[in-house]
């Protein structure tokens, strides 16, 4: 009796990584030592003065303005600004503070589910690699990434609504999902500058090349950015 071999099963094959033409490479090296020459050392607006305060500022900061959670925050931090001062705080404590903010009472929730796991699992140290972070109650791998950004750990780009929209008009990707174009920042930024793109990127988008229209007739990069005629005079 014959028997039928099996077929192998097909494996799929690694997307090819893309390359970039010297043309390409030249102008986006030129890019990034423009944003260099302007600003030096760009950090976030969030105020904060240790890791857990930047933890929950940047979680608190999903959907809200930064403006928005530095005020909420300049007063908690003052009376909670560790793990053990914010589950001292507690619910009820924590939500008049923060009330201003989207989304608050997840949020407060999130907060404080996570200075407990600080507690209980770090002995009150936030715990700065990318698995541990991810693991905590409303820390995304955005979030997680402007955390080690931030204070230097890990170069990452995170992509929020700004670093989207600039990285397409300076053509530095196409792609067309947050996590997308962070594998093509993070494949086209020069090292030197990976743990700082994030900012110039959300700084730029925030102040100059806004949504509607665009400040060109003000911007420092105007002669790099690839989509200038497109808004200039429009």
């Amino acid at each position: 009796m014959l028997r039928t071999m099996a077929k192998p099963a097909s494996v799929k094959k690694k997307p090819a990584v893309k390359r970039i033409s010297a043309v390409q490479r030249a102008r986006v090296q030129a890019l990034f030592e423009r944003f260099e020459s302007l600003e030096l050392r760009p950090k976030t607006e969030l105020h904060y003065a240790n890791p857990y305060e930047l933890v929950t500022a940047v979680a608190l900061s999903a959907q809200a303005t930064d403006v928005s959670v530095n005020k909420a925050t300049d007063r908690l931090f003052k009376v909670a600004n560790t793990p053990e001062a914010m589950l001292a705080l507690g619910e009820a404590g924590l939500i008049p503070y923060i009330a201003s903010i989207g989304l608050y009472r997840t949020k407060a929730k999130n907060v404080l589910a996570t200075a407990q796991i600080l507690v209980s699992q770090y002995g009150g140290e936030v715990p700065l690699n990318r698995a541990a972070l991810e693991s905590l109650p409303g820390v995304g791998r955005k979030t997680a990434s402007v955390v080690l950004n931030e204070l230097d750990i890990e170069p990452a780009i995170a992509v929020d609504t700004h670093v989207f929209r600039v990285a397409h008009r300076l053509k530095l990707s196409a792609g067309k999902t947050p996590d997308a174009v962070e594998q093509d920042l993070m494949r086209i930024v020069p090292e030197p500058y990976q743990t700082r793109a994030h900012h110039w990127l959300i700084l730029h988008g925030r102040y100059v090349c806004v949504a509607r229209r665009p400040k060109c007739e003000i911007c420092e990069i105007s002669d790099l950015c690839p989509s200038r005629e497109l808004f200039v005079g429009a």
